[in-house]
């Protein structure tokens, strides 16, 4: 690091902060499932089953599982992990072509729901560290009903405004900067469309100033960690049909060819002896194809 703070020293305190993260929505998402209205979600109570695991080539975290009446899947994951990125991975990575030893900690989300109505959220957020450290991560939201998908929806508008005013507290370039980043990120070209309606996507992001940069990241957790329960709640209590839950399954299926043919996180994790039950926690429970 060309700054005066060890990359070990950036690593904790993102750690920390990615750990406090985890444990609000932890409360967070479990209060959800004690408040969905019984009629629609029987049984009990879903609660997060948190499993540390280790990593051979150095570090390790913690998945969290929870599968519940309103969750109908959601994992939520901790990591800090270290080592030396292969020759391939290295020529990719700012920094590592000098040395090839990295670090990286990172939380990430992602909740499938069981009401069709209610829509599928992802985000993560990290701190990667070679000779130069940046942060990256992001959400989005994926509605699986039709009425939903567009950007113009209430959910959309609520999702956006929250993330483009953490965005704005720090830099008012960057929401519409990651706003693009996220619509051409989350894209399926072989189908020519969207995974969903957006939200902010971001990587090797340094603006020099690693405080505020730091500060941007907590402001992406914080706003993630309300608005998402807020659209929940405005949802929970609307009943679906079979044709609605018949729709969900099939835009979860587009959910799973893009996070296997397109996304980084899985590509990046596989390639760096992840754990591989935590890294394909993002696919949902039940998919179908037409």
């Amino acid at each position: 690091m060309t700054n005066a703070e060890p990359s070990e020293d950036r690593s904790a305190r993102s750690r920390a902060w990615f750990d406090t993260l985890r444990d609000r929505l932890v409360a967070e998402f479990e209060r959800l499932e004690d408040e969905a209205p019984a009629d629609l979600y029987p049984g009990e109570a879903g609660r997060f089953e948190l499993k540390p695991w280790v990593r051979e080539a150095g570090g390790g975290g913690v998945m969290g599982f929870l599968r519940g009446r309103f969750f109908e899947k959601c994992g939520l994951h901790i990591s800090l992990v270290h080592g030396e990125f292969t020759p391939e991975m290295a020529a990719s990575m700012p920094g590592a072509e000098e040395d090839p030893r990295f670090v990286a900690t990172g939380v990430s989300l992602i909740a499938h729901m069981r009401n069709p109505r209610v829509p599928a959220v992802h985000m993560n957020t990290r701190f990667l560290a070679t000779t130069r450290g940046w942060f990256g991560g992001g959400a989005d939201l994926t509605p699986t009903v039709d009425t939903q998908r567009s950007q113009e929806a209430d959910d959309a508008k609520a999702f956006h405004a929250a993330l483009k005013a953490a965005c704005d507290r720090h830099d008012p370039e960057w929401y519409p900067r990651y706003k693009a980043r996220c619509d051409e990120y989350f894209y399926l070209p072989h189908r020519k469309e969207p995974r969903g309606i957006g939200g902010i996507f971001y990587d090797h992001h340094d603006s020099g100033d690693w405080e505020r940069d730091f500060a941007f990241t907590r402001d992406v957790g914080e706003a993630l960690l309300d608005v998402f329960p807020r659209i929940a709640r405005h949802r929970m209590h609307e009943p679906w049909t079979e044709a609605d839950r018949q729709e969900q399954l099939v835009r979860r299926g587009r959910y799973v060819e893009f996070n296997l043919l397109y996304d980084r996180g899985t590509m990046f994790g596989l390639k760096t002896g992840g754990n591989i039950e935590s890294i394909l926690s993002s696919m949902p429970p039940l998919t179908a194809w037409p």
